[in-house]
């Protein structure tokens, strides 16, 4: 198992939030038609990978029930923070209304940051999880989350560079919530390691599995529908899942 390059691949998703801060820094957003597409794809990804590939490695190794139990679990675990600390990818949005409150902004990119944060612990896990289980696994799901933790970089970077003008705060405050992307790839790394065998993956990857339908569900195809091109939505999703199932079945995973 390459630990290392799991670790790598998680941090290198978590630092796509930073290619967003830049993004909202420079241009305040990308093109609506750019978001639809990219997110889209994400999520097309994202839910191929862990019904046919994690959630089926589950099922083979410790059995149909308790996969289903695990990858339920992870449902459930994501809902709850989603529930407890909500995040806004489109906080952006509202900057016309807000441009002559500095507090309300600068109070709006904190929120942000800290629901990116501690939403982005599982999906170091994810990444993480996915590398053990096969490297080609575990970059497909790094690039679908750094493609989704692009519009979080927007959404954090955004309200505060308007409130402070400083395009050095707007940059840290969304790197910062991305690098908890990794920290918990290694926390799940530390603790997991010593106990980790096969079925102990097999759980593991049927609940990473929940939290991937999850996110996508809950965050990548609402996101991508709002940016107002709907087919184009559809048309990223599709091709998302078309393009992993062919790079599945050519790497014969």
């Amino acid at each position: 198992m390459n630990v290392a390059l799991a670790l790598l691949l998680s941090a290198l998703a978590g630092l796509s939030t930073g290619i967003g801060s830049c993004l909202g820094i420079v241009f305040k957003k990308p093109g609506n038609r750019f978001m639809a597409l990219t997110l889209g794809f994400s999520a097309g990804v994202m839910i191929l990978v862990a019904f046919v590939e994690l959630l089926q490695s589950g099922i083979e190794t410790v059995g149909f029930a308790p996969a289903l139990i695990s990858f339920f679990g992870g449902l459930l675990v994501m809902f709850a923070a989603d529930a407890s600390i909500p995040h806004d990818y489109m906080a952006e949005h509202n900057l016309p209304e807000m441009k002559h409150r500095n507090i309300n902004l600068i109070r709006t990119g904190l929120f942000v940051a800290l629901g990116i944060a501690i939403h982005n612990f599982p999906e170091g896990l994810a990444v993480f999880a996915g590398s053990l289980h096969n490297i080609r696994i575990g970059i497909a799901i790094a690039i679908a989350i750094a493609l989704h933790n692009i519009p979080e970089g927007i959404a954090v970077s955004v309200p505060v560079y308007a409130a402070t003008r400083s395009r050095r705060k707007a940059f840290w405050w969304s790197f910062l919530s991305g690098m908890f992307e990794p920290l918990g790839a290694l926390i799940a790394a530390l603790f997991l390691m010593p106990f980790l065998n096969e079925v102990v993956l097999g759980y593991i990857l049927a609940a990473v599995a929940g939290i991937m339908v999850f996110i996508s569900i809950d965050e990548l195809v609402p996101t991508s529908r709002a940016c107002g091109h709907e087919h184009l939505s559809i048309v990223g999703f599709v091709g998302g899942m078309m393009i992993m199932a062919l790079s599945l079945w050519i790497m014969g995973v």
